[in-house]
């Protein structure tokens, strides 16, 4: 033990001794600050105490010398425990260091421009359970006006999920560059994803063209989430679905494409399974439910309308999301 702790301790004990202050206590804290920036263990601290003791009463009881052995034996066993401890919270501040940085990473793979196409209202929403998503979301415009839009969902939590996010991303930023009919992206876009993630992990994708030139919208399925088509005129929400496998599962995928016009008011709506899993007073929300939830908002901008319905999910949840979630809306205006 270094001299310099030992007589410290000893003035301090010495002085507590006669007159027992609160600012001898005081000075007890401040050395226990000491004792951290020394690397002292419990142990350590136990047999300083007993060393400055007996140096102050020479005649000690032998059984307050013998009760100090067996403390010493308890503070071995706990200080070897604290070490553990302290080392696995350093590890887990180290990760959570780490987790925050690749979170921040993630949140740079989504699109966040403003769409610059004139007839189009546009909204989405995208909120992690956890600091990694599992969700994406893209929208773009190619060289002929045309916007795509796609929400994806990565089966997986975590940094696997994250790092599986950012090869969708980069494969569609170059596969959307070639041609944009959806079920030839998501034919393109499952050969890349079978031959790149493991074998327990797949990816769910919904993807959609609109042609505002014609008014048309065209979509596919890779097994995900139907969202909704909303007709103004009928003032009526469809499902929005088309059947295909999900990405990953097998390199030579055919899927179906479906097109529907899109009249002045009409919207499509996609979505991830954390929007339908949610839950309202302990039981899964109904679709029924979330469309009236929208349907309660059509005077509102698309981005307004998302945004409110996630918060009245969130309050339900008592704040809590149990998924990731992700809403997006896409509507002609009128």
């Amino acid at each position: 033990m270094k001299v310099s702790m030992y007589q410290l301790y000893k003035d301090m004990l010495t002085s507590y001794l006669e007159d027992k202050s609160e600012h001898a206590l005081y000075h007890a804290q401040q050395f226990s600050k000491q004792m951290m920036e020394q690397d002292m263990s419990p142990e350590e601290t136990v047999s300083l105490h007993l060393s400055v003791f007996q140096d102050l009463a020479h005649d000690l009881p032998e059984e307050v010398t013998d009760s100090f052995d067996l403390l010493l034996e308890v503070m071995i066993g706990y200080g070897l425990a604290y070490r553990e401890h302290q080392s696995l919270r350093d590890r887990q501040q180290e990760l959570e260091s780490e987790l925050n940085i690749a979170a921040q990473m993630q949140r740079t793979l989504l699109p966040d421009k403003q769409i610059s196409l004139d007839s189009v209202d546009f909204g989405v929403i995208s909120v992690p359970a956890g600091k990694m998503s599992g969700d994406y979301y893209h929208y773009d415009l190619d060289d002929h006006g045309n916007l795509a839009v796609a929400v994806a969902d990565v089966i997986g939590k975590g940094v696997p999920a994250a790092m599986s996010m950012s090869m969708i991303k980069y494969a569609m930023d170059t596969l959307t560059d070639k041609q944009m009919q959806p079920a030839k992206v998501l034919e393109s876009l499952n050969r890349v994803v079978e031959r790149n993630i493991d074998e327990d992990m797949f990816i769910t994708m919904m993807y959609g063209v609109y042609h505002p030139t014609e008014h048309h919208f065209y979509i596919s399925s890779a097994g995900h989430e139907p969202g909704f088509i909303y007709n103004a005129e009928k003032d009526s929400f469809d499902a929005l679905e088309s059947k295909g496998l999900v990405l990953g599962v097998s390199p030579r995928i055919s899927y179906e494409e479906k097109s529907f016009p899109l009249d002045p008011g009409d919207f499509v709506v996609f979505l991830s399974d954390g929007v339908t899993e949610s839950r309202v007073e302990g039981e899964f929300i109904e679709r029924d439910q979330i469309i009236q939830m929208i349907r309660e908002r059509l005077h509102l901008p698309a981005q307004n309308i998302v945004e409110e319905v996630y918060q009245q999910l969130e309050k339900a949840q008592e704040f809590q999301l149990r998924d990731d979630f992700t809403l997006m809306i896409l509507r002609r205006k009128v």
